[in-house]
């Protein structure tokens, strides 16, 4: 290693997380998008509030965690919980207005086309087709995906699947993961007519999209629930990391509600279907946001059963995680870190929060993937690990990036992004011989 190398323990007591402003809620990566919504569409934050019986962002962090979780947030039917979901996506395109503060909130219209976008009027529809036709094709998937998406929920989506076939370096894509599943058209088929897909269209309170459309759409979101064990499966194999050999521990850091609110144990299993015959797979999820609940146990101190993934979580930041449970070995040091959207380009405060754990994953040689949502949040963070002197092996787009379309709530006319667009694979310091290459980025960065 660099002889510039600093011991972890003391670049912890060194290095301290910075102080964050109260209006974020400390770490929360969702506080500075919930609290700039109003920048954007003045007054939505507390429209999403409302529709949630939610007085204030803490409460809504709180029924988070899980505390004082609303019952059902005062829903009753099924109607009612789509038209509030619709709702929160109620304002003008264009001047941003929120129904309430039409003369009649009734006469707010909807584009035909991707049922999606909302103006105040024919005026406000005309002054933004421009910057509306370039995405209205694509907010037309999101449109429809943000609703046949409650499947998941469900428990309807994904269909099952087997051990694969393949082995993980012959499947380059989804397309080649999907020519694996046997039967999928007899799987796509059986959603289309479960009795979930029948529910939400009686009451979603838009017209139900063509049969090819909802087959689409399931296929994406089948990418969206699987691309974090992906991910994994991924870096293990490009890390010659061999979950045959022994049971191997892959820690998920920076964790949040998103991970962890809604998560079962088997949400992971696929992994062991990447990997039949492994000597066993645990994924731990930590981080400040991580939701404690019934899946959340514990890390394993043991390993867990052979041939099966096990999901355990740690709340807290990871850093202190170490400190306290992997160098007293309460818990396992991991044979992979992945971090799911740390979003460093969102501020320097927030890349300064990771500053310890950053160095850590350095200093311990630990073989690490990131993903990201553009180009634009991936050179941020090569930017970063180039001056902390890290080795980064690869980066660029993710073969197995979610298919599903993510809009900007509060600006619906821009690209939508999809999860892990974007990965790079790092380890260990720098060689003195060799750095990451910016130069193809600047010309290529789409911002």
């Amino acid at each position: 290693m660099s002889q510039k190398k600093k011991s972890t323990k003391s670049i912890h007591r060194q290095q301290k997380p910075p102080s964050v402003p109260a209006a974020t809620g400390s770490y929360y990566t969702d506080s500075l998008g919930f609290m700039s919504m109003d920048s954007n569409v003045p007054g939505l934050s507390n429209v999403i509030l409302e529709k949630l019986n939610m007085k204030s962002y803490e409460e809504y962090r709180s029924a988070v965690n899980g505390n004082n979780f609303t019952t059902n947030f005062g829903i009753r039917t099924y109607y009612d919980m789509f038209q509030k979901m619709e709702d929160t996506y109620k304002f003008c395109a264009q001047c941003k207005k929120l129904p309430s503060l039409l003369l009649d909130p009734r006469s707010m219209r909807r584009c035909k086309r991707c049922q999606n976008v909302y103006y105040c009027g024919s005026e406000c529809q005309r002054e933004n087709w421009s910057s509306h036709k370039k995405f209205c094709r694509k907010l037309k998937l999101a449109a429809i995906d943000r609703l046949v998406e409650w499947l998941v929920f469900t428990g309807d989506i994904p269909f099952p699947t087997k051990p694969w076939i393949k082995p993980c370096s012959e499947v380059k894509n989804w397309e080649d993961w999907f020519s694996m599943q046997e039967g999928l058209e007899e799987k796509l088929d059986s959603l289309m007519t479960c009795r979930y897909m029948g529910i939400l269209w009686s009451n979603a309170g838009k017209p139900r999209p063509e049969d090819i459309e909802l087959r689409e759409s399931i296929k994406r979101l089948t990418t969206d629930f699987f691309t974090r064990p992906m991910t994994i499966g991924f870096a293990i194999n490009a890390f010659n990391v061999d979950p045959y050999a022994k049971p191997m521990t892959v820690h998920v850091i920076g964790a949040s509600h998103t991970e962890t609110l809604n998560i079962r144990v088997t949400d992971y299993d696929e992994l062991a279907k990447m990997f039949p015959g492994n000597q066993g797979i645990e994924v731990v999820m930590v981080g400040p946001e991580v939701v404690n609940g019934p899946v959340m146990r514990p890390p394993l101190v043991a390993y867990g059963p052979r041939g099966r993934v096990y999901v355990s979580g740690y709340k807290g930041l990871y850093h202190v995680f170490w400190e306290t449970l992997i160098e007293s070995q309460q818990a396992a040091r991991p044979d992979l870190v992945v971090g799911f959207h740390p979003g460093f380009h969102a501020s320097q405060g927030l890349a300064e929060g990771w500053l310890p754990t950053l160095l850590l994953l350095r200093d311990f040689n630990i073989p690490s993937v990131f993903t990201m949502y553009s180009e634009h949040e991936m050179k941020y963070s090569l930017q970063i690990l180039a001056e902390l002197e890290t080795q980064v092996f690869s980066f660029g787009p993710f073969p197995f990036a979610s298919l599903k379309p993510e809009q900007v709530q509060t600006d619906p006319n821009k690209t939508p992004v999809s999860s892990n667009a974007f990965h790079l694979l790092f380890r260990g310091t720098i060689g003195a011989d060799s750095e990451t290459d910016m130069a193809g980025l600047e010309e290529t960065d789409s911002g």
